[in-house]
């Protein structure tokens, strides 16, 4: 087992990518710490797997101290600390009007998104360090490297997770810590559901038929599944990646590749030509453009 001996903090792991990462660290032998604001979830995601193959520590990731109780829960293990995976992220609707509540989500989501990621890494790295070394990987998104139009918050948060990751690659190289991001292009997993269905609503068209559209852009043909971003995170953080850091490790299928992002007029989910206004095709190219570049967990 590739894990064997190691022991990996994961966040975000109530669901989506989170939980699929932190299953897959458990079948390759890792003693593995879940943690989410998610509790229900996280029981959920420890009831799949053998007894005892995970220690479940709900927390929020922007509380210092429920950050140290999550790094006290992992050393308790008892084998120290090798491995920080970072997936937890929100991403409310944040075309607001009103500059008060645009700037509540803003503050929102930089503090999950981003904080909460360098308050794991600035207590966790140290404890890597320890071990003589290690990995941190953190979970960003498509969408952190190209922009999302008329939606500041995520992309901006992702972006700078990207920046952290690369600052963090380059300080703590010299002892071993390799730190990487993985930015992936649409995932079925419950945020991107939840954050495509109004979309869906809006051109007419259920969530299956807006998957099978998104999957047209990719020379893959379909959707992203939350193992396939988890495969990506474990070659990362095991010996096979030894020789890799600093990167932005992208997990699309091809997606972006493809032209995924660009609203195009005999798109499948277009209406018909003659039910298109101009204020229509706005719209429509505006809302495609933010669901094709959205990569959520």
């Amino acid at each position: 087992m590739k894990f064997e001996g190691k022991t990996a903090l994961i966040t975000g792991a109530g669901s989506g990518i989170g939980a699929a990462t932190a299953k897959r660290f458990a079948a390759d032998g890792a003693a593995v710490v879940i943690t989410d604001v998610n509790e229900q979830g996280l029981n959920e995601v420890a009831a799949a797997l053998p007894e005892g193959a995970v220690s479940v520590c709900p927390g929020d990731i922007t509380k210092p101290g429920d950050v140290e109780r999550m790094a006290a829960v992992a050393l308790a293990l008892g084998s120290g600390l090798d491995i920080l995976v970072n997936c937890a992220a929100i991403d409310p609707p944040d075309r607001e009007t009103d500059t008060a509540k645009a700037l509540d989500i803003w503050h929102k989501i930089m503090e999950v998104n981003l904080t909460g990621a360098y308050l794991l890494m600035r207590t966790i790295i140290p404890h890597i360090v320890r071990q003589g070394g290690g990995a941190v990987v953190n979970i960003s998104s498509l969408s952190g490297i190209r922009f999302i139009p008329g939606k500041p918050s995520y992309p901006a948060s992702k972006g700078g997770l990207i920046a952290l990751t690369q600052m963090a690659a380059v300080q703590y190289g010299p002892d071993n810590v390799r730190c990487n991001v993985v930015c992936p292009g649409p995932v079925r997993t419950p945020l991107f559901v939840g954050n495509t269905k109004p979309f869906a609503d809006m051109v007419g068209k259920d969530l299956e038929e807006v998957f099978e559209a998104f999957t047209a852009l990719s020379p893959m043909h379909r959707m992203g599944e939350s193992a396939d971003v988890a495969k990506a995170v474990l070659f990362l953080a095991s010996d096979d990646g030894e020789w890799v850091t600093g990167q932005e490790f992208v997990v699309d299928g091809g997606f972006e590749a493809g032209g995924g992002g660009v609203a195009r007029e005999d798109d499948r989910l277009m209406p018909a030509r003659g039910e298109l206004t101009n204020d229509r095709c706005s719209q429509i190219a505006g809302a495609a453009r933010h669901e094709y570049a959205h990569a959520s967990k």
